[in-house]
């Protein structure tokens, strides 16, 4: 459905360990289309926490709302039914009853507390779901639970991606190793709020709700808050974290857990830029200078979402031109006499004005790469920020055009 591989994919879907606790299945139940892997169940062990981060969209889906109101402390046996083809958003009264049927189905099947049954939908907006199909397979789902089924899992929640997402990390705390797997799906509507993607994490640390909670929300702000593919939010966003607590290390507060955390949440944050919907190229902007972090990263998005940046990245053009323009739409505190602009290692503007030592050929040349890094230095301040984002071409308004069909 979404044609080629992107460019920017990974080699290969990563080997991810077993998290002790965990089991998966992933099947076709002919959600949108016939013959496509579109379901997968993922059960937790008891004693096992959960921890979300969600949309803000004002017109977020029924999934995300219930997911929202059962966030909690509880420590039983969770599991996580995720659909693609049909994202159940603007469904209204019948959205929410699919939600509540799949749930109870759901409970019924595996013996899961329903008000641990967190589901997740993607695809299109504003269709029924049909979620009898997905009931109809529930006891096959459950029957082919596997501790080894999470690339089966990452499969079957993909909609215009090109290429399954995980990443992982182990981390040896007191000698013993704490292992974390995640998978993600996303390629386009994709711009933060939460990061318009749906992220599944499952670690066997031990670690109480409320800090995974708040671990989980500061790292999502410095990864997939940071990326942008199109500028649109979801009405779907959703990222969900199981901790089995099975290696039984306490990790809270752990500085050395939450970087193996943030390191695996952030390669999924870029793998999903990697497969924005037509890129070629994976475009890194650091801003400096700024008089708050603040006004950095309003430089810094406004410089990712600009259709006019991406479009010149596209078209391997080093127009430069198109960066002060962002700048200053921005809103952010600028000085013209102040800003300067690197591509690379390459200076291209500064003091308001061209680099004396500015290199056309040179510069182009490097906008060739598939790699590209802007640099934009305010001199204001000691505020800076990161974003990603991707080229625009063509490709992209075909796969949108086509969403549909």
């Amino acid at each position: 459905m979404a044609g080629p591989v992107s460019p920017l994919a990974p080699a290969a879907f990563p080997a991810l360990p077993e998290i002790a606790g965990v089991r998966f299945a992933a099947l076709a139940a002919g959600v949108r289309y016939a013959n496509r892997t579109d379901v997968m169940l993922a059960e937790l062990e008891p004693g096992s926490v959960v921890a979300g981060v969600f949309t803000r969209s004002s017109t977020r889906s029924a999934p995300v709302r219930d997911c929202e109101a059962k966030i909690g402390a509880d420590t039983t046996r969770a599991a996580f039914l995720v659909n693609s083809g049909n994202s159940n958003a603007f469904t209204g009264a019948a959205g929410e009853r699919s939600v509540a049927e799949i749930c109870a189905a759901v409970a019924q099947t595996t013996g899961i507390d329903e008000a641990r049954v967190f589901t997740s939908s993607t695809g299109v907006i504003g269709e029924p779901l049909p979620h009898e199909r997905i009931v109809a397979k529930l006891a096959e789902l459950n029957a082919a639970l596997d501790p080894a089924g999470i690339e089966g899992a990452a499969r079957a929640i993909m909609t215009t991606d090109t290429f399954p997402k995980g990443a992982t990390e182990t981390v040896s705390i007191d000698g013993k190793p704490v292992k974390i797997a995640g998978i993600a799906k996303g390629s386009g509507m994709i711009a933060p709020d939460m990061a318009t993607m749906l992220v599944y994490i499952f670690t066997d640390a031990l670690i109480d709700q409320p800090k995974l909670q708040s671990l989980l929300r500061k790292i999502t702000d410095r990864t997939f808050n940071c990326i942008t593919v199109d500028s649109d939010t979801s009405t779907s966003d959703t990222l969900l974290m199981g901790a089995t607590g099975a290696s039984g290390v306490d990790v809270t507060g752990n500085a050395d857990y939450a970087a193996a955390l943030e390191r695996v949440m952030l390669d999924l944050a870029h793998q999903v830029v990697r497969d924005g919907e037509g890129a070629t190229k994976f475009v890194e902007i650091r801003v400096t200078g700024a008089t708050s972090d603040a006004d950095a990263r309003r430089v810094a998005m406004a410089t990712a979402n600009s259709p006019l940046v991406k479009t010149a990245i596209a078209g391997e053009d080093p127009n430069w031109g198109r960066i002060v323009m962002a700048v200053g739409k921005s809103g952010a505190e600028a000085d013209r006499d102040l800003l300067s602009i690197r591509f690379g290692d390459i200076l291209v503007a500064e003091k308001g004005w061209v680099s004396p030592a500015y290199d056309e050929e040179k510069a182009a040349a490097y906008m060739k790469g598939q790699e590209i890094v802007i640099d934009v230095d305010l001199g204001l301040g000691s505020g800076e920020a990161v974003a990603w984002t991707c080229d625009l071409t063509h490709r992209y308004i075909d796969i949108n055009a086509d969403y549909r069909s």
